[in-house]
């Protein structure tokens, strides 16, 4: 029974070797007026998290952002489809958006460091105004091309790749370290929410005018904008501004993989989004469902189910962290991969893989905001930016060889093998959750630095 308390202080000690020791005094110190009141600010209760409005701005910011983008995103191939017919550009631009967006992540966290985060943030919504709305007129005009298309789409993902780390690392500066799992997982909340709510509004105002997605896009990345005036705390420390660390870019993956809390889990999740990623499972079902007659209307059906676990885990993901230790959600997380593969290698029928792929989309967000958390708890906010670079970086890397894998498997051995090879990948993805280290994980808030 006491062994616990021992490994869990362990664990801690190890995430804070490089914090500084604290001074040796040879004496009671009078305490000053300022620590005094530090004190008794400290001591006070916190206020709830739905009454940060620091938080809450940057979030609804946030918010109207990626509704922003989503809308815009689905009705890029909407535009390229209805002006050239062509499946294969569509697909050459979405590639290229993901590919831009994570490269672009990695200097993105090392301006999130060394500049104003508010500015950055509020920059790359500006150029994005500007750009959908001369795209807007563009298309009003018809004077669009594909190179116009191209040029408008790899720019904008650009401003998401610079933009996405600052975000995110501003969080620690505007909660407590008690309340970042659950900002985190509101951060989820969002982004699961505009994957759902962006492509129908894009969908119908492209059925209206196809320049009205771009234009609706234009005006919610304007009231991100403003809404980012709103937050009168310091989205980052001066510490962080000032700092001037050694190693530059290439420091976020040091300290990625020397934390050792941080380094599993980044190797796990890589192979899982490899496995697993949106792109490539909704091509997998879509081809499999074909293969097995079924009508446009069942497939639709069928990726909707899947869809919505994402946004279903993402409302419940405060709970989990109430009712279960991060180890326990970390092993079912990783393991529920490989079952899921397999069941859907030997199910029937079409809807009923979309039900099945709902439990893996479900534990994204959870697992998302539970890395995340750890990850903001264990960086100090000099270098968070480029930690968040390089996770994004990583992360998002894995999905297009993801994406090729599904269709050079299926074209060569059929859907079976398709998910065959999912459950192999995000098998040998998850053995670095049986270490010793994962199995007895402690709170991201008994970790913060």
């Amino acid at each position: 029974m006491s062994a616990e308390p021992r490994e869990r202080d362990t664990a801690t000690q190890d995430l804070v070797l490089d914090a500084d020791p604290p001074a040796v005094s040879s004496g009671p110190d009078p305490v000053p007026p300022a620590a005094a009141e530090s004190a008794s600010e400290e001591q006070a209760p916190e206020r709830p998290l739905i009454k940060n409005r620091d938080f809450q701005a940057l979030w609804s910011s946030e918010a109207f952002a990626a509704v922003a983008k989503e809308t815009a995103e689905i009705a890029y191939p909407l535009l390229i489809l209805a002006t050239t017919g062509s499946a294969l550009y569509a697909g050459v631009v979405g590639s290229a958006q993901l590919i831009t967006a994570s490269v672009m992540s990695i200097p993105g966290g090392t301006l999130a460091d060394r500049v104003d985060r508010r500015l950055l943030l509020a920059g790359c919504n500006l150029v994005r105004v500007l750009l959908l709305a001369l795209f807007s007129v563009l298309i009003f005009t018809e004077n669009t091309n594909m190179p116009i298309i191209f040029a408008i789409a790899v720019t904008s993902a650009v401003c998401f790749g610079l933009s996405q780390p600052a975000g995110m690392a501003a969080i620690k500066a505007l909660v407590p370290p008690s309340q970042l799992t659950q900002a985190t997982a509101q951060n989820q909340i969002r982004y699961f929410g505009a994957t759902v709510a962006g492509p129908p509004i894009g969908g119908a105002l492209f059925a209206v005018a196809r320049a009205f997605p771009y234009l609706a896009a234009a005006l919610s990345f304007l009231i991100s904008t403003a809404l980012l005036l709103l937050v009168r705390k310091p989205m980052q420390s001066e510490e962080s501004r000032a700092a001037k660390e050694k190693g530059g870019t290439a420091e976020g993956f040091r300290f990625l993989f020397k934390q050792p809390i941080l380094r599993p889990l980044i190797i796990w999740i890589m192979g899982s989004n490899m496995a697993f990623t949106h792109s490539g499972v909704f091509l997998a079902l879509i081809a499999t469902a074909q293969g097995r007659g079924a009508s446009e209307s069942f497939i639709g059906a069928t990726l909707a189910v899947a869809g919505l676990g994402g946004l279903f885990g993402s409302l419940i993901a405060g709970w989990v962290f109430r009712k279960f230790k991060p180890s326990t959600i970390v092993l079912y997380g990783a393991w529920i991969g490989p079952v899921v593969a397999i069941l859907l290698a030997i199910t029937p029928g079409v809807v009923p893989l979309g039900i099945i792929v709902t439990l893996v989309f479900i534990r994204g967000p959870i697992i998302s905001t539970l890395f995340l958390s750890y990850l903001a708890a264990v960086a100090p906010d000099k270098v968070q930016g480029r930690v968040l670079g390089a996770v994004f970086f990583m992360s998002m890397s894995a999905a297009p060889i993801g994406v090729f894998l599904v269709g050079l498997v299926f074209d060569l051995a059929g859907s079976t093998w398709v998910f065959i090879t999912m459950c192999v990948i995000s098998g040998v993805a998850a053995l670095p959750t049986l270490t010793k280290r994962i199995r007895t994980l402690p709170a991201p808030e008994t970790v913060a630095v």
